[in-house]
């Protein structure tokens, strides 16, 4: 059989035929066309060996340690944040220097950027975008504190304390000296407890108490409370390191079974700067990461303080490159166009005449975006006045920006 022929006749099958109209169905509009041949970036960032990471390797040592110690914290940034040379961040559960951070321009989403040099602490490195890499710390990363006070392990001694002050108890920090497998196998367990008493009193028969697994403990650490509700202090830190509570039994001398809660797997000097934060009441802005074992700072959105009553306030969302040019002072109008859908907003119908005319505003509320830590500012309103279905807002004074 002839091949070109049969093939020649399979392709003048009238079924095979493709009408005008049909044909159209298979074609791509311009604005997907456009998309395709959209071009290529010419670079995409990879990752390489960095040659020289021994001059790196001591640096993410001390950040680590720094970590642990509770000297640094987690901090997760906002995304309106901006990334810094020679500040650490976790991206992925792995540390990264941005140890340098090239010519910045502006990229399409009018943000600055510029290629990076990023040393990671697996001993690569890569020159990655710094929107891309601040992408990915908003994201699932985190960024890390500078170096705090180093704590001293204890906040009161004897003559901190003035005769007007009450001490109302004590926190006391203790390891177990369980013969226990399970309890020796825990490196960093220890008991946070309050007591009235001294604490020798309180451990006294430990070996026989469910509370301190029925076995002798040592004093690690205890911290005098003046001045406060010891309870709540007490709470707070139960309350704070929930996720890493020991769960164990034991069974007292009566063979009863008992659960102990206040046993915590936490490294000591952490434990150390929660008390500490509790004591200065910054402990509301930590959490604690048990998969990297040390405090998260939580990005607390600022909240607006301005006074506003008796004023009439227009709420608008606006994008960032228009925000910043009104809070800069070069930006003066803001228009909005007169739709339907908006028609009840920005003007009103005056029953008395049949007429409509331009709502007053005192202020302009105007927020960057939809998200939920977005900025926002307050801007007075001058003039409002109407042209060719544009209103326009006359700007004033900037009353006040929360970022």
């Amino acid at each position: 059989m002839d091949i070109d022929k049969e093939l020649e006749a399979i392709f003048d099958d009238p079924l095979l035929k493709v009408s005008y109209e049909e044909a159209k169905l298979f074609d791509i509009p311009q604005d997907m066309r456009r998309v395709i041949a959209k071009k290529k970036p010419d670079y995409v960032a990879q990752h390489k060996l960095c040659e020289n990471f021994d001059d790196y390797k001591p640096l993410f040592a001390k950040v680590h340690l720094g970590l642990k110690e509770g000297k640094r914290s987690l901090v997760k940034i906002n995304k309106t944040a901006t990334l810094s040379a020679g500040r650490f961040y976790f991206v992925g559960g792995q540390m990264l220097l941005l140890e340098k951070i090239g010519e910045l321009k502006k990229s399409s989403n009018f943000l600055p950027d510029a290629r990076t040099r990023c040393i990671y602490e697996n001993g690569t490195e890569s020159d990655i975008l710094l929107q891309t890499l601040r992408k990915s710390v908003v994201g699932d990363g985190y960024a890390i504190s500078e170096l705090q006070e180093e704590s001293d392990g204890k906040f009161f001694n004897n003559a901190d304390i003035a005769e007007v002050d009450k001490v109302t108890g004590y926190i006391y920090v203790l390891s177990s000296l369980s013969d226990d497998p399970a309890v020796k196998a825990e490196k960093n367990l220890y008991k946070i407890g309050f007591t009235t008493q001294s604490v020798e009193q309180r451990i006294a028969n430990a070996e026989h108490d469910p509370t301190y697994l029925m076995a002798p403990v040592k004093n690690v650490a205890t911290y005098k409370v003046v001045n406060m509700n010891s309870q709540m202090f007490e709470d707070l830190i139960h309350q704070l390191l929930m996720s890493v509570q020991f769960q164990v039994y034991v069974y007292d001398e009566q063979g009863i079974e008992h659960q102990p809660q206040e046993w915590f797997v936490v490294p000591l000097p952490v434990v150390d700067v929660i008390i500490k934060k509790i004591m200065d009441g910054s402990i509301v802005g930590y959490t604690y990461n048990p998969q990297l074992e040390c405090l998260e700072k939580r990005v607390v959105k600022a909240k607006s303080t301005f006074d506003t009553s008796g004023m009439k306030v227009l709420t608008l969302n606006i994008k960032k490159t228009y925000f910043d040019e009104i809070i800069s002072g070069t930006k003066t109008i803001e228009y909005r166009a007169l739709k339907q859908t908006t028609l009840n907003k920005y003007t009103y119908l005056d029953e008395s005449d049949g007429k409509r005319y331009l709502r007053r505003y005192d202020a302009l509320r105007l927020f960057v975006g939809y998200h939920k830590d977005r900025e926002s500012a307050l801007v007075q309103v001058t003039d409002i006045t109407y042209n060719e279905g544009i209103v326009e807002y006359h700007l004033g004074m900037v009353l006040e920006v929360v970022r």
